[in-house]
């Protein structure tokens, strides 16, 4: 078993390779003046079970080509299987037709890394769990809630909390939070009125007094996390923490996060954090590498990975 990385989170990266007790391979992935990408292996791959791990996330086509073409560069290396390792997957939120004559983008990508060679697919928390069927491969996708409930319990009083979706479409990964922590569920229900009007919010579930743990999978300008927290605390929540899986935090959501009422924001390592990140006064970072380096390590071994959420 080898692993490879690109450019998009190398700490996360090193730190699988460290949970695995196992060097990362040496490669070059590099530009060209014209922006073209480069990869050359550095070591002989030959028959080896090959993981690349690669996020596409910021700059996404950048960070999705170079997924592409290591893949490539491996299989023309005779390596016996490649694993793409996408801790993040990029496309997955253009996953369905939203009007006339629009693409859906998570299909293409997924038949992308198909045909660039990759023999397995191992991900986390896909923003819609059908995109597994948008491959011809094997398809993990992992669940960060196992990591997350750790965290809940070291940091949180469970017996005066409530779990809360952000929106309808998120219940289910709420409900299975709510579940594992033996809570209550609560629900923000965003709704525009009429055109030109700002949302309405009604919470539906009892969170008076509560601490309210928002969950998702991804936070990108984080309006709706920071609309969400402030309809919370109206209707009488005692704070409001947030727990997301995949922090993209494009724009300026650090600053709108920072200002807000969110007592904590946290967020994995899927993504690399940036400066900004790292310096919030309400944003925290935890690891991920041990589960994606188990998982890695079960897939090698032709173990369950299933059974790690069990």
């Amino acid at each position: 078993m080898k692993i490879v990385a690109g450019n998009s989170n190398r700490p996360l990266a090193e730190g699988i390779c460290s949970y695995l007790n196992t060097p990362i391979t040496q490669a070059v992935v590099k530009r060209f003046n014209d922006m073209e990408i480069f990869v050359e292996i550095q070591e002989n791959v030959r028959g080896q079970d090959m993981f690349v791990v690669q996020s596409t996330s910021f700059p996404a086509n950048d960070h999705l080509m170079e997924l592409l073409i290591i893949i490539d560069a491996l299989k023309r290396a005779s390596a016996k299987r490649v694993t793409a390792v996408i801790p993040y997957f990029g496309y997955a939120r253009q996953d369905r037709k939203t009007g006339s004559r629009t693409p859906i983008s998570a299909k293409l990508v997924a038949n992308l890394i198909t045909r660039a060679g990759a023999d397995r697919v191992l991900t986390m928390d896909l923003h819609a769990n059908q995109i597994q069927g948008f491959f011809d491969i094997p398809t993990d996708n992992l669940f960060a809630g196992p990591v997350m409930v750790r965290d809940i319990k070291n940091h949180l009083d469970v017996h005066n909390t409530v779990v809360v979706s952000p929106d309808v479409g998120g219940v289910v990964r709420a409900r299975a939070l709510a579940k594992r922590l033996d809570t209550p569920l609560a629900i923000v229900d965003k709704r525009r009125e009429r055109a030109g009007e700002s949302e309405v919010m009604n919470i539906i579930g009892d969170v008076k007094g509560k601490s309210c743990i928002l969950i998702d999978d991804i936070v990108d300008s984080g309006g709706t996390l920071v609309n969400a927290a402030e309809a919370l605390l109206s209707k009488g929540a005692k704070d409001v923490t947030a727990y997301i899986t995949h922090g993209v935090l494009s724009g300026g959501a650090v600053s709108r996060i920072t200002n807000s009422k969110l007592k904590e924001l946290v967020i994995t390592d899927s993504i690399q954090p940036t400066e900004a990140v790292k310096v919030a006064r309400n944003i925290r970072t935890i690891p991920i590498a041990p589960l994606i380096g188990e998982a890695i390590g079960r897939t090698n071994r032709e173990e369950s990975v299933s059974s790690l959420f069990e």
